[in-house]
């Protein structure tokens, strides 16, 4: 009831009344008839509740806008709990990328030391090997020199021999030789 006088009193206090020419509450007056019509919007406003629709429809928006906010929150909640996930498994990801290489250099290394080994195996087995090629060559030499030294020292023994023994010399060894041939075989 009180708002229903406080707005008289205050169209009533308005400067309006003090213009002297017309009387205000006289329907000449076209201030009295802009209030008169306004009092009337706002009661036909206020008879079909349209304070109190456009109260619920800010109040339903507040709601809206209030359950937006909480789902934003929540969503930036759970982004953040995403990005955390996803820097752990960046983060394992790398540690398990560094022990890879890691791994991965010790075993180029140790590839490299048996390699170098295997290399310096090789190289001794061939160096034995030529080594032996060399040592057979030289046998083999040594033997081909021998023959051939021993075929001219047969054959120069003969021709001495041939030269210094006479006929019955030979015939005297010959039978010799058959009786000692002889001997061994019966």
């Amino acid at each position: 009831m009180r708002a229903y006088l406080t707005l008289p009193l205050i169209l009533a206090a308005s400067p309006a009344l003090a213009a002297g020419d017309k009387p205000f509450f006289s329907l000449a007056n076209t201030d009295f008839v802009v209030a008169i019509g306004f009092v009337c919007f706002i009661a036909v406003l206020t008879y079909f509740k349209v304070p109190g629709l456009i109260g619920g429809m800010l109040d339903k928006r507040a709601e809206g806008i209030q359950s937006d906010l909480n789902e934003a929150k929540a969503l930036r909640e759970e982004a953040q709990t995403l990005l955390a996930s996803y820097e752990r498994k960046q983060k394992e990801v790398q540690e398990q990328a560094d022990r890879i290489v890691s791994h991965a250099r010790t075993e180029a290394q140790e590839a490299a030391e048996q390699a170098k080994i295997d290399i310096k195996d090789s190289i001794a087995r061939r160096l034995a090997a030529a080594e032996d090629q060399i040592a057979s060559a030289e046998a083999s030499a040594v033997r081909e020199v021998r023959d051939t030294a021993i075929t001219v020292a047969v054959g120069a023994a003969k021709d001495v021999v041939a030269k210094q023994l006479t006929a019955a010399d030979q015939n005297k060894l010959i039978d010799e030789a058959i009786k000692e041939a002889g001997a061994k075989l019966h």
